[in-house]
């Protein structure tokens, strides 16, 4: 772009002519510049009491009703008119074309750093990542929320709110053990499933031979081998075992009407939508916050952006991305537009001026001089803990002034196991990335076993690392959900995930059905 001496705007006060002129400007940089690949944009402008109702429904334009979305718009309300929050400048739904929600009360500086940053930023990151590639599909989406709307406010008028209540609830308590993490391969046709099974029938009778039939049997063997088999069987009939807790109830609760199967799918369905933005937020408020950044000091200098306009939005993003030390009363963890921003800055330092350090540290892109090709290539290769323990260098971990702490359960103290030294930067940096891995944090709860035909029992597993056990009201607390959507008796057993040694059992005995 050359150097345009006409400012996009020269007040506080906007109408659509300025977003117009603005948008055009932002998207000229953003992708004639920066080379950002963006769905098509649909640009609104809501109130703050639209945004609060936003807000309550998890942030989607098209939303169910539940009585857990207007308490959460009461709280949040409150907090509002008295001053104790603030609100999002902007809200951005990743959809095709993607939603930008503006709030009518910014100021027209502050509608153009939004548009940058959500419009573009957001909106290039959820076009190109590969989870959210893999897992969302944004030209459905909001089709799929106005048919989950009306099917469910369709169920309330024939079967009762409380009744569509009492389904959502259970559902909504579940929707963290409701999705897939792993992509399944795709179901056999029964053709193939028939060849598969004469397959494994001619390679049986290959490896067979009668001298195992002069092996003299044990007492009870014969009903064990027959006991396992059977069981295996089942399980493998059921496709066990099964990490998505909703999915199988959906499948195979033999107590729940269609209805009731279908407002389970549809709560998975949007647990499974939201399944990329917990492993993202770190890189995806970071690509926003850079490309922003990037865009109005670009407007500035071209002469498009006034000087007290840049030092609203200057005084914006110092806010947004600021960093608490851990001793400061306001912390309350590692910000993640600070920690984004700050290694999207250190990627393009190293791509384009690096330290003799960063060429130890990272000898294929230090030096490459493209660094917006090297964001752009990281930005659709990773999730926060790849992204983090690839590229975190040294130089950002003392800027940050990291260390890890060890806690044992059985120790009255905890301990600094590394600094930011030669020695620690590695350490520091690993353990970073492992407190963004989502298994790290989410129990691991799995149905292993149930006998359709006996006495219905569903058996689910917890495999529990590094000794943390599930709190036990809340635990209770989920299991009675679990309980009242399968109608029959359930048993959770905590394994050790590194020993396999059994930590404790309970059960929760249903119902009739």
């Amino acid at each position: 772009m050359a150097r345009d001496a006409t400012l996009l705007f020269e007040s506080s006060e906007w109408n659509f002519a300025t977003l117009s002129r603005a948008y055009d400007a932002i998207e000229e940089i953003a992708v004639g510049e920066m080379g950002l690949d963006v769905y098509p944009n649909q640009i609104e402008v809501i109130s703050s009491e639209q945004m609060l109702d936003a807000y309550s429904s998890i942030g989607m334009p098209l939303m169910y009703q539940h009585w857990s979305f207007g308490k959460r718009f009461a709280f949040e309300s409150h907090l509002y008119r008295k001053g104790r929050r603030g609100l999002a400048y902007e809200l951005v739904i990743n959809s095709n074309p993607c939603i930008t929600y503006l709030m009518e009360e910014n100021t027209m500086p502050m509608q153009a750093l939004v548009t940058a940053h959500a419009a573009f930023g957001h909106n290039h990151f959820f076009k190109n990542n590969y989870l959210f590639r893999q897992w969302t599909d944004a030209g459905a989406i909001l089709g799929y929320m106005d048919f989950a709307k009306k099917y469910i406010a369709r169920c309330e008028e024939r079967h009762g709110v409380a009744a569509v209540e009492e389904i959502l609830d259970s559902a909504h308590a579940l929707m963290n053990q409701g999705v897939f993490h792993y992509r399944r391969p795709p179901r056999l046709s029964p053709a193939k499933v028939t060849e598969r099974a004469r397959e494994r029938l001619e390679y049986e009778e290959q490896v067979y031979s009668d001298l195992w039939r002069t092996l003299p049997a044990t007492a009870g063997t014969a009903d064990i081998e027959e006991a396992e088999q059977e069981a295996l069987e089942r399980k493998n009939a059921l496709h066990l075992p099964e990490e998505n807790l909703l999915y199988f109830l959906e499948k195979h609760s033999l107590i729940l009407e269609p209805w009731q199967r279908e407002i389970l799918r549809i709560v998975r369905v949007i647990a499974q939508y939201f399944y990329p933005q917990g492993q993202t937020k770190v890189m995806n408020e970071g690509c926003a916050t850079f490309v922003h950044y990037t865009i109005i000091n670009r407007l500035f200098d071209l002469g498009r952006m006034g000087e007290g306009a840049m030092l609203e939005l200057l005084a914006s993003h110092a806010n947004v991305v600021f960093q608490p030390g851990f001793d400061d009363p306001r912390f309350s963890g590692i910000n993640p537009y600070a920690l984004g921003f700050a290694m999207m800055q250190d990627i393009e330092r190293i791509a384009t001026r690096p330290t003799a350090e960063d060429r130890d540290w990272f000898p294929d892109i230090a030096g490459s001089g493209d660094g917006m090709g090297t964001l752009i290539d990281a930005w659709e290769n990773h999730r926060d803990e790849s992204f983090i323990l690839q590229y975190l260098s040294p130089a950002l971990i003392r800027k940050f002034r990291l260390f890890h702490l060890t806690d044992r359960a059985t120790d009255r103290f905890c301990e600094v196991a590394s600094i930011h030294d030669e020695r620690g930067y590695s350490a520091v940096r690993s353990a970073l990335a492992r407190s963004y891995d989502p298994g790290a944090h989410q129990p691991d709860i799995q149905v292993v076993d149930v006998d359709l035909l006996g006495d219905r029992r569903l058996r689910l597993q917890h495999r529990v690392r590094n000794g943390i056990l599930l709190e036990e009201g809340e635990r209770d607390a989920t299991l009675g959900h679990i309980r009242r959507l399968w109608g029959y008796g359930l048993s959770l057993t905590g394994i050790d995930a590194a020993s396999g040694a059994v930590l404790y059992e309970c059960s929760s005995t249903g119902g009739d059905a």
